[in-house]
């Protein structure tokens, strides 16, 4: 599990990622991945460290990833819930940070409904002058690079199980469809599919794929960003397929006419595989509604769907995460 490549100090974005430091990370959760197969699944790695989860907004699959991760690294945690926090007597964000800091917190992972939230604490640390990192949980409609990473780690480790790398991922076309307006984790998805070689082909209603998608990868990246307003072009010859949730919480208007024909338009069944590479795999972040974006019966089906994949992933993942930048403070 070596660090040497790594400098980072927060984890806020994949936008600017490199490919070493993609590796860096995929190799190192791999290491995890093979330390949560042990019938002991801890290592001492940040004993004496304390990670906070400071989610101001309601998760079920992030947020417990995390604890669980920091747990296995022999952490202590402190969970943060806005509705019971003094936050609704009128304290600010950056003071709930300052107050986890007086504690003697060593990593927060942030997650908030509004853009940027993570970014403002972390600049605050650094103006402080303390030595505390921030892992973005997922900050409104920009990025998700916790999810991004496992969901590229879970492809690549399906690719090669012993040594999982981007390089894998060069010229495979990969198929993102559903809500990709409202979506983070297409945002990171995107940025970490491209820059290792993959060909993102979008799929999605108008009113849920702007134009303005067609620019969101670097002119440097090696994959390309596809538009597509129907689901069959994106999905031919595609190696792998990640559905979307319908985010209706950050919906402001009447984007869809209906849910029953967002699904016979955009919904992945069985059939619709076809279309795809024979050894087509099936992804989503979740949580699921079933029956808008996926089946229930392909959603259940071990042959295509790498969903519970993505789960088990994600603690791995979040463990290499929470590693590279715990390790150089003890």
């Amino acid at each position: 599990m070596s660090n040497n490549t790594w400098s980072r100090h927060h984890i806020l974005s994949l936008a600017d990622f490199t490919t070493d430091e993609y590796d860096t990370v995929l190799q190192t959760a791999a290491s995890f991945q093979e330390v949560l197969s042990r019938r002991t699944k801890k290592v001492p790695t940040l004993q004496g460290q304390v990670v906070a989860n400071l989610f101001f907004e309601s998760s079920t699959r992030t947020r417990s990833s995390f604890e669980l991760a920091a747990k296995r690294l022999s952490a202590d945690t402190l969970n943060f819930a806005s509705g019971t926090s003094s936050m609704t007597k009128g304290e600010t964000i950056l003071d709930t940070a300052k107050t986890y800091l007086a504690m003697g917190t060593d990593i927060m992972v942030i997650r908030h409904r509004e853009a940027g939230v993570p970014h403002a604490i972390a600049q605050e640390m650094d103006r402080l002058g303390v030595r505390v990192s921030v892992l973005n949980a997922g900050d409104g409609q920009h990025e998700h690079p916790s999810q991004g990473l496992l969901d590229l780690f879970t492809i690549c480790s399906l690719l090669d199980p012993d040594l999982p790398r981007v390089e894998l991922l060069k010229e495979k076309k990969i198929a993102i469809v559903g809500d990709i307006l409202h979506s983070r984790v297409a945002r990171s998805n995107i940025w970490s599919l491209t820059a290792s070689g993959a060909d993102v082909h979008l799929a999605a209603p108008p009113t849920l794929l702007p134009k303005l998608f067609a620019d969101y990868c670097c002119e440097n990246t090696p994959g390309k960003v596809f538009l597509h307003w129907e689901l069959e072009p994106a999905l031919q010859d595609a190696d792998f397929v990640m559905t979307l949730r319908l985010q209706k919480e950050r919906m402001t208007a009447h984007l869809l006419p209906s849910l029953r024909e967002y699904h016979q338009m955009f919904g992945m069944t069985h059939s619709r595989l076809q279309l795809c590479h024979p050894n087509v795999k099936l992804l989503h972040p979740g949580p699921v509604n079933r029956g808008v974006e996926i089946s229930s019966e392909l959603m259940d089906d071990p042959e295509f769907s790498l969903i519970q994949a993505q789960v088990s992933s994600g603690v791995a993942v979040r463990m290499a995460l929470l590693y590279l930048i715990g390790s150089g403070k003890a």
